[in-house]
């Protein structure tokens, strides 16, 4: 345990950088799922390892070992940082449960309140009387339906062939749930400060999705990137929109445009492109050698205790 435990809180500091290079190149879609698989995995690691180091250090206290039979001077990988590493890391447990708990806490306040302005309407369509521009996919409560929310001013500001764009685009950020790789985004950060890092890119990638459905839906790559480049420069951020939904508006828009108007990097990763394969393998091992040292470091642990209730059970 006293090498393997401390590796899921160090690989972030490799994965991070990788995982956004990597997916630089995948398309939307795929590249959405892997920062988002990448982000819940080191998150859920690094937390998991740091609970190992709580339990471990937690242990070298007479009390707290007297509850398992066995005594601190009977378990094995005892060093003099054992229990300060196990303080430090309980209180970074603590912090990173009251940090994750606000976000959650915060987003469906945020969600709850977005739901009740947009009114009881039956439809998928719930429109503001608002002269400021806006528009976001807001989703239900509890997996139900969710809505697109859009102001009037909005409407104004588009065609009937961009509004379609527009429609199309938030109907797919509710179809593929986008809202909950944001979330999990953002609660995995409070777990991870590097963490942080996949959040941006993360954005942009589910935008990308919408925006690649939204082209599809019209048949038409430019009306698509027109649309949403009109809707970006009208939109503004209204003070009741939840900050964990996604917009057509939202992320680096020329970006955008300029990847619908086939100027963008968003192939995916060819056959021959040898480098790349290899650097896809390294954020695999990364990921793999996170879950395989959190795990060893538990059985470790979980071995020295039972380890150590036998030699108490002997005595």
């Amino acid at each position: 345990m006293k090498f393997a435990v401390w590796l899921p809180l160090l690989i972030p500091l490799l994965a991070v950088p990788i995982a956004r290079g990597v997916t630089a190149r995948l398309s939307p879609r795929t590249a959405a799922w892997t920062l988002g698989a990448c982000s819940v995995l080191l998150g859920a690691c690094s937390t998991a390892s740091l609970g190992v180091l709580a339990l471990g250090g937690a242990l070298q206290i007479t009390p707290i070992a007297a509850l398992e039979d066995t005594s601190p001077r009977l378990l094995g990988d005892r060093t003099p940082l054992t229990l300060p590493a196990g303080i430090l890391a309980a209180g970074l447990l603590v912090a990173a449960a009251a940090s994750a708990a606000v976000v959650a806490v915060r987003n469906w306040r945020e969600v709850r309140a977005a739901g009740q302005a947009a009114g009881d309407t039956s439809g998928e369509l719930a429109v503001h009387p608002d002269e400021r521009p806006y528009a976001y996919a807001l989703p239900g409560p509890f997996g139900r339906r969710g809505r697109i929310v859009v102001s009037t001013a909005m409407l104004r500001s588009l065609n009937a062939e961009e509004r379609e764009v527009l429609f199309a685009h938030e109907r797919a950020h509710l179809a593929g749930k986008h809202h909950l790789f944001l979330t999990c985004a953002h609660l995995a950060a409070t777990l991870h400060p590097m963490l942080r890092g996949l959040r941006e890119p993360l954005t942009y990638a589910l935008e990308r999705w919408a925006d690649e459905a939204a082209a599809e839906a019209v048949g038409d790559r430019r009306l698509a990137a027109r649309a949403i480049g009109k809707a970006a420069l009208a939109a503004v951020v209204p003070a009741g929109r939840p900050r964990l939904v996604p917009g057509a508006t939202c992320g680096p828009v020329p970006r955008r445009v300029a990847a619908l108007m086939g100027s963008g990097s968003t192939r995916a990763v060819g056959p021959r492109d040898s480098r790349r394969r290899l650097v896809a393998a390294l954020l695999i091992s990364c990921l793999a050698l996170s879950a395989a040292s959190t795990l060893h470091a538990a059985s470790e642990l979980h071995n020295s205790v039972e380890i150590a209730e036998s030699r108490s059970g002997v005595r």
